[in-house]
């Protein structure tokens, strides 16, 4: 009999694994997929650390997190630069002193924000809705390059049909800096993310190709607890109906060449190119392969039997997971966690800083 059977072995089953091990628990890891580390999974393509399910960046503020991580592996110094095409206008992101130089041909921070005030009181009163919302925040001419076409690729929605809270914030700084994020703690594992979940998995029986709702029951049965991080409303065959999430598909390909973009991150802003961003991996660690690999990007609409990625949370979905939540509760010896158990979007500190929380308080 195993103390835990922890379903799924992305960051939050395995960094719970790991504690559960030191505390002297015995833990089964049940995975659907046919490799660990869910959608931080790196794998090795000509020598490159290829992220399958999309660029992971680390960042955080929070120093015990990144002690945390790095016991478990070697960060480099990436910092995340992403850059804009808008039909081959280049841009920095995000949206700083580099960008309005180059869109409006000026130099000064007061120059930038006495266009980018003037632009925002086209909006009066309270945004109605995403397009009002940026405008307001940004001015018609960064929102029409940069934002708008991006974000209904990613949405599949047209900005005045997207609600304005989807865009509280959109970070504007007036200084040369393209540094996207504004943590302290920044960079990439040197030998992929996959080499920490092995690390945090070593010792702990794992079964890969392990559906766990197709074999509830039986697998229950060989544990005192679960922890349960796939999707809550899938737990419960979707008694309350399917939650809503946006799914991405990745086109992959080795190039021949050294250097394809010169950029590990190319956001394509404009609504006609049908992907939202090529990602060239070998960037995130400043590899120097004869070689590159390349992913393209595509946002869609997720249906049954695709990869969740991003929650949709609106309010009729945070209404309808507020009904799985209750449910929830009443399961014994079931704790729902992670991204698709909490129908949360988190990043991977905050993945980190859950499953430890959960860990102080079961073990």
């Amino acid at each position: 009999m195993f103390d835990y059977l922890i379903v799924g072995s992305g960051l939050y089953g395995s960094v719970f694994a790991y504690e559960a091990k030191k505390a002297g628990k015995a833990c089964l890891v049940v995975e659907k997929r046919n490799h660990i580390g869910g959608n931080i999974y790196t794998e090795k393509i000509e020598g490159i650390d290829v992220h399958r399910y999309g660029a992971h960046i680390f960042h955080t503020s929070n120093k015990e997190v990144w002690s945390y991580v790095n016991q478990l592996a070697e960060f480099n110094h990436y910092i995340n630069s992403p850059v804009a095409n808008y039909n081959g206008e280049i841009y920095n992101m995000p949206f700083n002193m580099n960008t309005f130089a180059k869109m409006w041909g000026i130099s000064t921070p007061e120059e930038a924000l006495s266009i980018i005030e003037e632009q925002r009181k086209e909006i009066e009163g309270e945004p109605k809705n995403l397009e009002e919302q940026a405008i307001s925040l940004v001015g018609r001419d960064i929102y029409e390059k940069l934002v708008k076409g991006y974000t209904e690729k990613q949405w599949g929605r047209d900005c005045k049909e997207l609600p304005a809270f989807i865009i509280k914030r959109l970070p504007v700084r007036f200084i040369y800096d393209n540094n996207y994020f504004n943590d302290p703690y920044q960079g990439i594992p040197k030998d992929g993310y996959t080499a920490i979940i092995e690390k945090l998995l070593d010792g702990i029986e794992v079964r890969l190709n392990c559906d766990f709702l197709e074999n509830k029951d039986e697998l229950k049965a060989l544990a005192k607890k679960v922890v349960y991080t796939g999707p809550i409303d899938a737990y419960f065959e979707y008694k309350e109906g399917p939650l809503q999430y946006r799914s991405v598909r990745f086109e992959t390909k080795k190039i021949n060449k050294e250097n394809y973009q010169g950029n590990a991150v190319v956001n394509y802003t404009d609504r006609e190119t049908p992907y939202t961003r090529v990602i060239e991996h070998k960037h995130f660690n400043f590899g120097k392969q004869e070689k590159t690999v390349v992913s393209w990007e595509y946002s869609s609409e997720w249906k049954l039997g695709d990869e969740p990625y991003y929650p949709v949370n609106d309010e009729g979905n945070s209404k309808l997971f507020a009904k799985y939540e209750a449910l929830a509760e009443k399961e014994e010896n079931v704790v729902f966690g992670g991204r698709l158990g909490q129908y949360k979007y988190y990043d991977m500190d905050k993945v980190i800083e859950e499953a430890l929380k959960l860990a102080k308080k079961e073990l």
